[in-house]
């Protein structure tokens, strides 16, 4: 079975290790059938989404917090939004990723996510935002 890598899990809760653009760059499906990314942190992102508007003195942004539970304001608006947009869209929650890590460690959360994402045929990750295995399936595009 694949193993997530912990700098896969990016500060706002997503772990990139599911999702269609790193699955893609992973796997080497062609940047115009969809866009690839090789995760958050390894990019030197700290996060995509909320970086830029994190209230918290830009802690996150200087590196001075690994997590946005470890924030003053968690959870703030921008990942409020971010999470909800994920509940609707595809059934995962950033916030609840992040109070998992927070309660029960790093170690608990990715072997949890490894079982939720597994893929039955080949052990690989599935991705969070179309449900398929970008080994198995045949992937024409982000959501496909």
């Amino acid at each position: 079975m694949v193993k997530i890598n912990k700098e896969l899990i990016a500060p706002c809760g997503m772990n990139c290790g599911i999702c269609s653009s790193y699955l893609a760059y992973k796997n080497n499906i062609q940047k115009k059938v969809i866009s690839n990314c090789m995760g958050c942190r390894p990019r030197n992102k700290q996060c995509a989404f909320v970086k830029k508007k994190c209230k918290d003195d830009l802690k996150l942004l200087k590196g001075e917090i690994e997590f946005c539970f470890e924030c003053d304001y968690f959870p703030c608006e921008a990942l409020t939004k971010l999470d909800k947009s994920y509940r609707e869209k595809y059934g995962m929650s950033m916030i609840d990723n992040l109070n998992e890590i927070k309660n029960k460690g790093i170690n608990y959360f990715m072997e949890n996510q490894e079982k939720k994402y597994k893929c039955p045929g080949c052990d690989n990750l599935i991705s969070v935002h179309s449900k398929k295995c970008f080994v198995c399936d045949k992937i024409n595009t982000w959501k496909s």
